[in-house]
């Protein structure tokens, strides 16, 4: 029979999720969207939850629990809730400790994970989208030459997460082995690597609270073993269809953050002697708001569902990416139409949460599950 809802263990990790997000996410929130910054007490904070640690195996130091994308979903929704951008900083060294996990060699597995292991929050990321229009993973630009027995990286990648503290960072390149992602490598680059140069923290619409930075690879020299997986290289298809499901599920928070906030204010708001909610204008829009996160959900469910066994999920992973995307941004519109004039002031939450559900409509790899 066809489950709709999560295991007990499941349920367990969203409510912790849901409490951490409220008690320490939602307060800081607005703080450092103004300031743009994460706080490092809040890094250090969220670190303490092991939602990287927890994932890698015991024997480079951590806690040995199978990976569940499923699990992960349910979790990064419930981040998003207290703040997207806070939960993308959070999780970014996920963003190049799980690939490791799952395609690294042994070699580079010994060397890399027990970083993520510790009791700090270890910075990495994930450089994969390029500074042009309608940028498409398809259609990698960034290229890497073979020069003896390393390698040679060229190119240009933007919006990478915590680009300003990151020590290292795994490269989608293109390196001639086939059409499109099949065509794909991830090289581990340092971040002294000569020829890397790193911008200042670029100034975004949304999602302020996360530094993302431009990296600049002007023939960056790596040894043979940067390649991440060796020979065998990577399935760079699953690791975007992990990527995009995981953005998914960040949009889904987010709706539902948008959605939460609204249904008690139009409750409260009174006009003409009667409280909004009860405007059939007003409370279909509210309904629609429930409706739709529904469906949401159930799209990065399937995705994540897939992906869990290991099934493609190419087709999954971009209707939940496309349909999130769309419907997402109508919500927080929607939102700030509920909330009139006050969806427009700092004094509530909603124009915070439209700038970033336009931000994160435009991401690709920056976050994983």
């Amino acid at each position: 029979m066809i489950s709709f809802g999560p295991t007990e263990e499941q349920e367990v990790a969203r409510e912790a999720m849901g409490e951490f997000a409220a008690s320490a996410m939602r307060p800081i929130a607005r703080a450092s969207d103004e300031a743009s910054r994460v706080p490092e007490e809040f890094l250090e904070q969220a670190w303490q939850l092991g939602l990287t640690a927890t994932q890698i195996p015991e024997a480079y130091g951590g806690g040995g629990e199978a990976r569940s994308p499923v699990t992960n979903a349910l979790v990064l929704e419930e981040l998003a809730v207290g703040d997207a951008g806070l939960a993308l900083a959070a999780l970014a060294p996920s963003l190049f400790a799980l690939p490791l996990v799952e395609f690294g060699t042994e070699a580079q597995k010994r060397a890399h994970l027990p970083r993520f292991c510790g009791d700090r929050y270890a910075a990495a990321s994930l450089a994969l989208i390029e500074p042009r229009p309608a940028f498409d993973p398809l259609g990698l630009r960034t290229a890497a030459e073979r020069k003896g027995d390393g390698w040679v990286l060229s190119g240009t990648k933007c919006f990478v997460p915590m680009a300003d503290r990151a020590q290292h960072f795994l490269v989608l390149a293109r390196n001639g082995g086939g059409e499109g992602l099949a065509g794909a490598a991830a090289f581990i680059v340092p971040r002294d690597a000569r020829g890397l140069a790193i911008s200042a923290p670029e100034k975004n619409l949304g999602l302020r609270a996360l530094p993302t930075g431009t990296l600049a690879l002007e023939r960056v020299e790596l040894p043979a073993e940067a390649k991440l997986g060796g020979a065998g290289g990577i399935d760079a298809q699953r690791l975007v269809d992990l990527s995009r499901t995981a953005l998914a599920a960040v949009q889904v928070g987010l709706a539902r953050a948008v959605m939460e906030y609204a249904v008690p204010y139009a409750k409260e708001r009174e006009a003409f002697g009667e409280a909004i909610a009860r405007k059939q204008a007003i409370a279909f829009t509210l309904a629609d708001m429930r409706i739709e996160t529904d469906a949401m959900r159930w799209l990065v469910w399937k995705a994540a569902s897939r992906l869990e066994r290991g099934l493609p999920a190419t087709r999954e992973a971009h209707l939940a990416r496309l349909y999130c995307a769309r419907q997402t941004m109508k919500i927080a519109d929607d939102g700030v139409q509920v909330l009139g004039g006050h969806g427009f002031i700092r004094e509530h939450p909603v124009e915070m949460w439209y700038r970033n559900a336009r931000t994160l409509g435009v991401l690709e790899g920056t976050v994983a599950i």
